[in-house]
């Protein structure tokens, strides 16, 4: 390793094969620093016809294992997809590649703990109807490194949401909303933005689950039963947390001053707003997790797989956060 290479490594999957991941991969590793050390987990022959059908140049080094890492060089730990794949044409062939790649990435972190994982997107129907059972990276990961509690977080510069909630349907959520989970993911969020975003003092925002965070109790108690009083305890013991805020106010631009994150009690209430601000340069960063792991926010678009269309702009962004969260 020369000295100005990174002494860890960005582990990518480049997700569902025929969506947009492999296009993105090659349109941004040239613009990354020599110095970052990087591998992708992927099918070398798909992303060599890939970058022929995008009119850029590839020739892949294939390693065996990480200590054959050439800077400068696309480097690539081959998972093997077993056919040709189209650009755009979903097969369910691809759903145990998805996952093999996944697997890969994370044993090469029990390997060696200063690994990060940056994922690409993925066709979650494709992956369930390949046989295999598969509610999103999230759940995955979190079940795969046997992490009880693990935080969904979208971060676009300064704005950053984390939710209580993730892949729910909606009728399922106010269940969902519990002391505890809601008392879990404020710690997890607090100690992650000290921890991994070196942010000495946290303020946190959180929302209420009902309109107008529940007016008193007449549009809903969940504000007054399980989420005031766990806020309460945070804020007796010295943390900034505030709420909870009616999700319509809490994002306008005077709430958020000052504030480092906003927790938001579903997926819908907080992440349009964010992805509104910065979608294509946002990051979903999963917070809780042994290995630090960040992602693209757009899914496959299966429309722009090909075309040379497919802006790089988010899988830079969780590269370059992932790169100072292990340095971190």
């Amino acid at each position: 390793m020369s000295k100005s290479e990174s002494d860890h490594t960005i582990v990518i999957t480049p997700g569902e094969p025929a969506g947009i991941g492999m296009d993105v991969c090659l349109a941004s590793d040239s613009l990354l620093p020599e110095a970052l050390k990087r591998i992708y987990l992927a099918d070398p022959e798909a992303l060599v016809a890939r970058a022929d059908l995008l009119g850029i140049k590839c020739s892949p080094r294939v390693l065996a294992t990480p200590k054959d890492y050439a800077p400068g060089k696309l480097n690539v730990i081959p998972c093997d997809l077993g056919y040709t794949v189209q650009a755009g044409k979903i097969d369910t062939r691809s759903g145990p590649y998805v996952v093999q790649c996944l697997e890969t990435a994370i044993s090469l972190w029990e390997a060696d703990s200063r690994t990060a994982l940056v994922t690409g997107p993925i066709q979650k129907s494709v992956v369930n109807q390949s046989g295999i059972a598969f509610s999103g990276h999230t759940e995955w990961l979190a079940e795969r490194t046997q992490t009880d509690k693990v935080v969904m977080m979208l971060a676009d510069g300064e704005l950053r949401v984390a939710l209580v909630t993730t892949h729910l349907p909606l009728s399922e959520v106010p269940c969902a909303i519990t002391p505890d989970a809601v008392r879990a993911t404020i710690a997890q969020t607090l100690k992650s933005l000290s921890e991994d975003f070196g942010i000495a003092k946290p303020h946190i925002s959180v929302c209420g689950l009902n309109p107008h965070a529940g007016e008193a109790g007449y549009l809903g108690r969940e504000e007054i039963d399980i989420i005031t009083p766990v806020i309460k305890d945070f804020q007796s013991n010295g943390h900034l947390v505030q709420g909870p805020l009616p999700a319509d106010t809490a994002f306008t631009q005077q709430s958020l001053q000052n504030v480092d994150a906003v927790i938001a009690m579903y997926h819908d209430q907080g992440l349009p707003v964010l992805k509104h601000s910065g979608f294509g340069h946002a990051v979903n960063v999963t917070l809780g997790l042994p290995i630090v792991r960040t992602s693209v926010d757009h899914g496959t678009a299966l429309d722009l797989a090909g075309t040379g269309r497919a802006d790089p702009g988010s899988l830079l962004a969780a590269i370059q956060l992932a790169d100072r969260m292990v340095r971190t």
